[in-house]
């Protein structure tokens, strides 16, 4: 195998990340559309690498932050598929008890600790996080997902210049699918690289493609042993592209249909699995891994199906202080 290229387990762990968003999301869009879930849903459909390649770096108590389009996230950082298909669902036996539902999914065993509905409201939550983690001298890092529109608002700025002052263990990762809900990048965004903005804040800022595996993980590699080595922060910018509307129900006719049958042909989970079968001597391992990924889906499905929803008396459960 050519130098620099990652060793056969962690290739193979990128794959099974993002077949796994890959698989999930086509099931979620098949239960939506067949009636059998009626749930606000947001697809990652075609940024399952930037996830898969970047989670592949990270350790379990690592923690993830990320945004109501945080499936990818979610899956890549290891939440539990029955408990992530039941939260979605809204039932009791989900992350959240049901009560959060799939726009706000929190899994602290696996380190996702937020994921939010407001456009950038993870990115000061990261840098508290971090904060923490650096106080207690752990080797603990922090990811913050989010869109390129985030990168317009208030905290985006606040967030990268406390974060560079204070030197915190955090990578503000930025998932630049062109749109921010309905609005081009172009129109919405006065530089034309939101990595640029890092050198106001005095940190690395990089631009990558993030729909090419390699690449994406030896960039987030990087950044994430300058952060948890005591380094700071990191700016990625990773270049991808959604291959559905905003949410379900979006057919996305605002985007030209030239730029949306390019990103289609070059999907980059098909494109990363040709790859593999190319380097890594045919696809029998592959078959297996999407094998398996279906088998646990069905039975997360099958969970969520038989799962029962919240009883009237939890309604208040975790919302006020109780006595003890």
């Amino acid at each position: 195998m050519p130098t620099g290229i990652p060793r056969e387990g962690v290739l193979l762990d990128i794959y099974r990340r993002a077949m796994l968003i890959k698989l999930a999301d086509d099931r979620f869009i098949s239960q939506l559309s067949g009636g059998e879930l009626q749930i606000a849903y947001y697809s990652p459909r075609g940024q399952e690498i930037v996830s898969a390649a970047t989670s592949a770096n990270l350790n379990t108590e690592d923690y993830v932050v990320t945004i109501y389009r945080g499936l990818h996230d979610h899956l890549a950082k290891g939440v539990p598929l029955k408990q992530l298909w039941a939260e979605f669902a809204g039932k009791a036996t989900g992350t959240c008890k049901g009560k959060g539902g799939p726009m706000h999914i929190t899994h602290p065993e696996s380190g996702v600790l937020v994921t939010t509905g407001i456009v950038g409201a993870g990115l000061p939550i990261a840098n508290g996080l971090a904060l923490a983690s650096k106080l207690r001298g752990e080797k603990r890092v922090t990811v913050c997902n989010f869109g390129d529109g985030a990168s317009n608002i208030g905290a985006f700025h606040e967030a990268l210049n406390l974060a560079s002052v204070w030197k915190l263990p955090v990578i503000f990762l930025c998932h630049n699918n062109l749109y921010a809900e309905h609005t081009p990048f172009q129109k919405g965004t006065a530089v034309d690289s939101i990595a640029k903005r890092a050198a106001s804040y005095d940190m690395p800022g990089v631009r990558v493609s993030g729909n090419d595996a390699l690449e994406m993980y030896e960039t987030s590699r990087i950044a994430i042993d300058r952060a948890r080595n005591g380094g700071g922060p990191t700016l990625i910018e990773a270049m991808t592209f959604r291959f559905r509307g905003h949410n379900y129900g979006d057919r996305g006719e605002y985007i030209p249909a030239e730029q949306y049958a390019a990103a289609i042909e070059s999907d980059p989970v098909t494109r990363y699995r040709q790859w593999l079968v190319e380097h890594l001597s045919g696809d029998t391992s592959l078959n297996e891994i999407d094998e398996t990924i279906r088998h646990d889906i069905d039975e997360a499905v099958t969970f969520m199906r038989t799962s029962p929803y919240p009883t009237e008396d939890e309604l208040n459960r975790d919302v006020f202080s109780e006595e003890f």
